[in-house]
């Protein structure tokens, strides 16, 4: 096996449209640093291969037949080496994403995101930066905007709570919170911030620690309840 293979992020594809998954192997293998390990029509059989093939990244559907992928994500968060799920997604059922984030998921992917952005997604979350690009953050707030909208109570509720617990962060700590919030890769934190990019990984890891998250994405929905992100 070449250096170039054993270096090389291995992604597993989930959705039950062949047409997709063939779409999706033909992107991720324009990459260099991108090996396609397997694919997969159904929660179930992705679960099965996961434990085989050991992939870095899952892209993972989530209607499919037998095991859907929120069922399929929060079984890999379970396993002893679980991998990166991005689900794939079209943002048009609210209460999926929502699920999506309570069983694991580190980012989702826009099913009309560029080939870039695809490849760009993958290589963020095998190095354990799963961001979320401005317009994908923008548009996960929306829901939430929306329901605060709709449940004013509940949303000055959330904001309380959410100030509350954010009181535990340093001052350095809420401004990455917020640069995080915005969709910004630790890249992008760290030249925004006058930071290295070690000391910008570094602080997400302690937010996410100090605030009990487990991804980026939580992190931002919390800034949101929070009214940072206003």
């Amino acid at each position: 096996m070449t250096e170039a293979t054993t270096e090389a992020t291995r992604v597993l594809i989930v959705d039950d449209e062949w047409m997709v998954r063939s779409m999706l192997r033909t992107i991720m293998e324009s990459a260099p640093d991108i090996t396609v390990v397997g694919e997969a029509a159904d929660g179930h059989t992705a679960v099965t291969m996961a434990g085989a093939l050991r992939p870095d990244v899952v892209l993972m559907d989530i209607r499919m037949p037998r095991a859907d992928g929120l069922t399929a994500t929060q079984q890999l968060a379970q396993s002893p080496r679980p991998p990166r799920v991005v689900v794939l997604t079209t943002f048009d059922l609210d209460e999926y994403v929502r699920a999506a984030l309570r069983h694991g998921a580190v980012g989702f992917l826009l099913k009309d995101a560029s080939a870039e952005e695809m490849i760009a997604a993958v290589r963020s979350a095998a190095r354990g930066d799963a961001m979320l690009s401005p317009k994908v953050t923008r548009r996960l707030l929306r829901h939430f905007t929306q329901d605060d909208d709709r449940h004013a109570t509940g949303a000055e509720q959330r904001r309380t709570e959410a100030l509350r617990r954010l009181t535990v962060l340093t001052g350095k700590e809420r401004e990455v919170l917020v640069a995080l919030g915005g969709g910004l890769s630790n890249t992008d934190i760290a030249t925004a911030l006058h930071m290295s990019e070690a000391t910008v990984k570094t602080h997400v890891s302690r937010i996410l620690a100090k605030l009990t998250l487990t991804n980026r994405v939580q992190a931002a929905i919390l800034a949101h309840h929070a009214g940072l992100l206003d």
